[in-house]
């Protein structure tokens, strides 16, 4: 656990699950927020938070209160220029609760998944930036690629 003036940042365990899902719904309309998704999320959580060499789910606390987190996620692929090992980390779900949003939360996990990816010998870190996220990115050192990201819901 490292502890700074932004409160307590920790690896989530199975006792977070809870909180932690009820921060990504907020990333969804509402719509979307219920559904068969959130049990296939808890199960997927429960599995991942024993499984450090794949996945980083680190989490920031408030008076005793989950308000922030982030997903990293290791994704293996062929080996390529921009990937010489084939190791990609996924940055994904990097949610703060609005009233404690501009205080350096989502920075402080975006960096703790840096860290955790350069620890497992990862290539390189990619995501999909929200325009209120971006500027956050381009800080950090993130650049626009030329392939823009798309998707088939299957």
């Amino acid at each position: 656990m490292t502890t700074n003036d932004l409160g307590p940042l920790r690896a989530a365990t199975t006792r977070d699950r809870d909180a932690v899902l009820h921060l990504w719904s907020l990333l969804f309309d509402e719509d979307e927020a219920g559904g068969p998704w959130r049990t296939h999320a808890a199960e997927w959580f429960t599995r991942s938070v024993g499984d450090p060499g794949n996945v980083r789910l680190p989490l920031i606390e408030a008076g005793g209160e989950i308000v922030a987190t982030a997903i990293g996620t290791l994704e293996l692929g062929v080996p390529n220029p921009q990937s010489p090992r084939g190791r990609a980390v996924r940055l994904a779900n990097v949610i703060t609760l609005p009233e404690h949003r501009g205080k350096g939360h989502g920075r402080a996990l975006v960096l703790d998944v840096i860290e955790w990816a350069r620890s497992i010998d990862a290539d390189r870190l990619d995501l999909s930036a929200t325009p209120e996220g971006q500027r956050l990115y381009d800080r950090l050192g993130f650049t626009l690629t030329s392939a823009p990201r798309m998707k088939l819901v299957l």
